[in-house]
């Protein structure tokens, strides 16, 4: 089985190679897919030399599967001539997440929905991910009827401009900008682009993601994505309202019982989720779980991810295990 990577020299393409050699998934050839201007570059795989190929060369190999993580533009282009040919798209952009046609999908959610004819298949944002699956239980057992986020996003969720501007910054260098404003000792209430609506395109995503994947329309959802100048992941303040009465110590069971889910909830030993612990990791981290008294079935929660693991790599990985194990390919 012929597997490609389609972005192998980004940020989440490093970490795919990572976790590709850590979890032992299964091919007989990997092509390993840059820009232009990367090709001919060498990457080392376990013992391996790989060169870089350009992605008219992968397209000939005729993958098995392929890993699309090189942005929107080349997977509207070259998405749907791979998947022609019979190859399985897991794309990592947001190109398809929202097509009615395509299937958003979080392991440990929806999974099950795939099946042999699914060429195309959309990896969620890295918000979306992390937030989905600790919801999870909640939705299954209580039903949410509403979610008020407030999102605190690692540089890196940007790309590596952004790391190499809140760099130099830190070090007193002048450079190129990826914001509109310093990042390093700074929060940009910025992710994507403003729509007329005065919500970014960022937090559009939180609100229809998070919908689809849980299959319904009827969660009312309001989001606010902060950047920050930490590099290990991203952290959210998410305020669930639910539909029935609850009781707080199930609640805390029942999310710690969702497979990719730690809960880190020792208030008094100071334990709670943070970037920096949560930094290269492959599970969702949640604490500070309690009730919030001012509406009839409230709860707050803070939930911290990895965003190049669990909120992009790791995810779409666990997506070709899924297939592959699951003989649907």
């Amino acid at each position: 089985m012929k597997l490609a990577l389609v972005g192998a020299t980004g940020m989440v393409g490093n970490i795919m190679l990572k976790l590709l050699e850590e979890r032992n998934f299964p091919f007989s050839k990997l092509l390993l897919v840059a820009s232009k201007r990367s090709v001919g570059k060498i990457i080392k795989y376990k013992k391996e030399q790989i060169n870089i190929i350009e992605i008219e060369k992968a397209f000939e190999e005729k993958p098995t599967i392929a890993i699309f993580s090189a942005g929107s533009n080349v997977s509207k282009e070259w998405a749907p001539k791979f998947a022609a040919i019979g190859c399985t798209v897991i794309d990592n952009s947001s190109a398809w997440r929202m097509d009615e046609n395509i299937k958003l999908i979080v392991p440990e959610i929806n999974a099950s929905e795939l099946n042999t004819n699914d060429k195309i298949i959309a990896n969620p944002n890295c918000s979306t991910i992390q937030m989905v699956l600790a919801l999870k239980t909640l939705q299954k057992n209580y039903g949410i009827k509403r979610l008020v986020i407030s999102t605190y996003q690692s540089v890196t969720g940007t790309g590596v401009a952004a790391v190499k501007q809140m760099k130099n910054e830190r070090n007193g260098i002048q450079g190129e900008m990826a914001y509109p404003h310093p990042i390093d000792l700074n929060c940009i209430p910025h992710g994507g682009e403003f729509h007329k609506n005065g919500y970014t395109s960022e937090e559009i995503k939180l609100v229809r993601e998070t919908n689809k994947i849980f299959g319904t329309k009827d969660i009312k959802i309001t989001a606010t994505v902060v950047r920050i100048p930490v590099l290990g992941g991203h952290s959210e303040a998410v305020n669930v309202e639910l539909k029935k009465e609850f009781d707080i110590t199930q609640i805390k069971k029942e999310i710690g019982e969702t497979s990719g889910v730690i809960i880190q909830d020792d208030v008094e030993n100071n334990n709670y989720p943070m970037p920096i612990t949560a930094h290269n990791n492959d599970d969702v981290f949640v604490g500070r779980i309690r009730r919030d008294n001012t509406v009839e079935y409230g709860l707050d929660l803070w939930i911290v991810a990895d965003n190049l693991r669990k909120g992009a790599a790791t995810n779409a990985i666990q997506i070709a295990e899924y297939l592959y194990y699951n003989q649907l390919i």
